[in-house]
């Protein structure tokens, strides 16, 4: 597989004071506090960025475009903040249509749904078609690509945003009510929470799409990042990302991460690189870790915990170059990673998978925490 560079356009020395990436982590605020700022509008509809900053000083900042993260500042092993995640400066950079959901909210139905078809309750849907003849993130314009009700939540240390899908939308039926709540904490996590509510049976898949990077920028891909996976099997799939319905073992196999191993032991025995779902090793129904990434040179550690059976694990393998980010930065293939906790892809069309449909009464509930740390 061809490994490309992700070019820094800035040098070292003003990346580390450009736009406030780096600050010292010692000056740190006494309590929670939430900021304001304008990011832009979009047919006629204001986009705020919103800045979320805990007790220690991490900050996290989010749009109400798609509710997208776009960007989370931790410290690494020398105290100094570095933004971990994927993004861009300015609002035109989100709305660009070559950009692979950064940081957003994907649905209704994260991950994919095999020639966008379904049958429910007797009677067939059919979903907008945008890969390959297949339906990805929701469709031609799902979660991501609207504007969602952002509220301030007691305390400061929440934001909650919420969206109204209709009848219909990209082909989906009922009126799906979404609430996303994004709370920081003084230990330097970002918990997301998910509810959701409808008035018909609907397939729902809902998960965030950051892609991470722990190095801060300091390193051009995450093929040195450490990473485990807490999971026996995983679901294979064809030429087109869609699953089989088969659950191999990932023992003895590139997809093995149930112990540490750097991303790019094996990523050249993966044809494409990593782009799958993991069927996670769950020891109790609340929220739980299930992987952790390391990063060396900055010593950063993420662990992932959630409420949800699935795992998709990738390695930005159709990052191309094409695309410059905040801070100069150009986004070469596995420039990042992205861990999308999900029940599992094709769900509606696959029997024996966990049960991906909300109905009427019932309220969809998912929880994801990213906890940083040091070591």
């Amino acid at each position: 597989m061809k490994k490309q560079v992700l070019s820094i356009l800035l040098p070292a020395i003003v990346l580390l004071t450009a736009c406030g990436t780096h600050q010292n982590a010692d000056t740190k605020a006494n309590q929670y506090s939430v900021t304001e700022k304008p990011f832009g509008t979009l047919e006629n509809e204001a986009v705020t960025k919103y800045t979320l900053t805990s007790p220690t000083g991490m900050q996290v900042s989010i749009i109400n475009y798609g509710a997208t993260v776009t960007s989370i500042m931790v410290p690494g092993k020398d105290k100094t903040m570095g933004d971990v995640i994927l993004g861009f400066d300015t609002l035109p950079g989100y709305l660009q249509k070559t950009n692979p959901y950064i940081g957003a909210i994907v649905g209704r139905y994260g991950n994919r749904i095999a020639k966008g078809k379904f049958e429910l309750d007797k009677h067939a849907y059919q979903l907008t078609l945008n890969d390959h003849g297949n339906t990805l993130h929701g469709g031609i314009r799902g979660l991501d690509k609207v504007i969602w009700t952002a509220t301030r939540m007691p305390g400061d240390s929440s934001l909650q945003l919420t969206y109204t899908s209709p009848d219909g939308d990209q082909g989906f039926p009922g009126n799906l009510k979404v609430q996303v709540i994004y709370t920081v904490t003084s230990g330097n996590g970002l918990q997301i929470d998910y509810t959701a509510t409808t008035d018909k049976a609907t397939p729902i898949n809902l998960t965030n799409h950051c892609y991470f990077n722990l190095s801060g920028g300091k390193e051009p891909t995450i093929l040195n990042h450490e990473i485990m996976i807490q999971a026996a099997k995983y679901t294979a799939v064809d030429s087109l990302l869609i699953p089989t319905g088969q659950l191999p073992d990932v023992k003895g196999t590139p997809m093995d991460f149930s112990s540490p191993k750097l991303v790019g032991k094996d990523i050249s025995l993966v044809k494409g690189g990593y782009d799958h779902n993991w069927v996670l090793s769950r020891n109790t129904k609340g929220l739980e870790k299930i992987a952790t990434v390391y990063d060396a040179g900055s010593g950063r550690v993420m662990d992932v915990l959630t409420t949800e059976p699935g795992l998709q694990f990738y390695t930005g393998n159709f990052l191309d170059s094409t695309l410059t980010g905040k801070y100069g930065w150009v986004y070469a293939q596995h420039a990042a990673l992205c861990l999308e906790t999900q029940h599992f892809p094709d769900g509606p069309n696959q029997p024996s998978f966990p049960n991906t449909i909300l109905k009427p009464g019932e309220t969809y509930t998912h929880s994801t925490r990213y906890q940083f740390s040091v070591k």
